[in-house]
């Protein structure tokens, strides 16, 4: 494993990425915000779901092929059957700020094991049911509330957050990769880092370099 670099001015590293669960390229993205947690030292990690898909939508075929021709990340053939129907992310995102809030320190590793249990094992984590096997293999208890149709409380607070980076950086667009060193932010263009995410590393060590 490679060891993780140290920020030569010391000022504290914060990591924000804002992604949809059932996005496909919030899942491209992944391994880019993987390539990040790994190579850096951070006095915070924010992995903030925005809950873009509501029920009444889904991916197209054409992003599939998009993100397909650009990345390694795998689609089943039971997903791709499945996209002519209408997605919602809502309880995974109730779900992700339960865990925000209670079990931190596993998320990352959470938010990769349901989009391998969504695109792969083509689950739709629109239910209690379909989160069990996550459940049971973490030992997590989250209460029924977190399954409810509605948006919780604590996901609310997780888009507002959301929107305040939107303002900050001029766009709602996700997904979103944003790090900042002290007061100074640097935005990451995830798109470029897609085909090979490990290039990122040096791109933004040059970026924190130009801060000093």
């Amino acid at each position: 494993m490679t060891s993780k670099q140290t920020h030569t001015q010391n000022e504290p590293l914060t990591l924000y990425f804002i992604y949809d669960s059932h996005c496909p390229w919030s899942y491209a993205t992944t391994p880019v915000v993987a390539e990040l947690m790994n190579a850096f030292d951070y006095s915070d990690v924010h992995l903030l779901h925005c809950a873009h898909f509501n029920g009444s939508d889904a991916p197209k075929k054409a992003q599939i092929d998009q993100v397909s021709a650009l990345t390694k990340v795998p689609f089943s053939d039971a997903y791709l059957k499945g996209l002519n129907k209408k997605m919602s992310s809502i309880k995974t995102a109730n779900f992700m700020s339960w865990v925000q809030s209670k079990q931190a320190d596993k998320e990352f590793e959470l938010l990769k094991a349901l989009q391998q249990q969504h695109f792969v094992e083509a689950n739709p984590l629109d239910s209690r049911a379909d989160f069990d096997k996550i459940i049971n293999q973490y030992k997590l208890s989250p209460s029924n509330k977190v399954f409810k149709d509605a948006i919780s409380h604590e996901a609310e607070s997780v888009l507002a957050g959301i929107a305040e980076i939107g303002e900050a950086i001029g766009t709602n667009a996700f997904p979103v990769l944003v790090m900042t060193s002290g007061d100074q932010a640097i935005f990451i263009d995830h798109s470029k880092f897609l085909s090979e995410p490990a290039a990122v590393i040096e791109s933004v060590k040059q970026e924190l370099a130009a801060l000093s």
